[in-house]
């Protein structure tokens, strides 16, 4: 977060962050990530992680660093939303019900 926040403070940018300008970026860069995988099957999409990973993992971090900005700007930490994310996880999607199955918790 300390990276981004100064690279993002060194060039000025922080005037165009806002929830609309972060959430749009965040969003458009997971469609660049998608469009790598466009019309092919699941095994493929798995040989171009081997083929076109840098690519992808440029992607990745773009996204990643829209998410930094994003909790930079409105001080939200990361690791704690996402831990409490994850209990959240765990009781909609108990292991008895839900192992082995991609079922939403609605439906479980």
């Amino acid at each position: 977060k300390n990276r981004m926040h100064n690279i993002v403070s060194e060039r000025e940018w922080d005037q165009f962050h806002n929830a609309k300008n972060l959430s749009m970026q965040i969003a458009a860069e997971a469609a660049e990530l998608m469009e790598h995988f466009l019309w092919v099957d699941g095994t493929a999409s798995s040989s171009l992680m081997k083929t076109n990973g840098e690519e992808i993992e440029h992607e990745i971090a773009d996204i990643l660093s829209g998410i930094l900005c994003l909790c930079n700007r409105y001080n939200i930490d990361l690791a704690t939303i996402f831990e409490k994310k994850m209990q959240i996880n765990e009781k909609r999607y108990p292991i008895d019900k839900a192992k082995g199955v991609h079922t939403k918790y609605t439906k479980l």
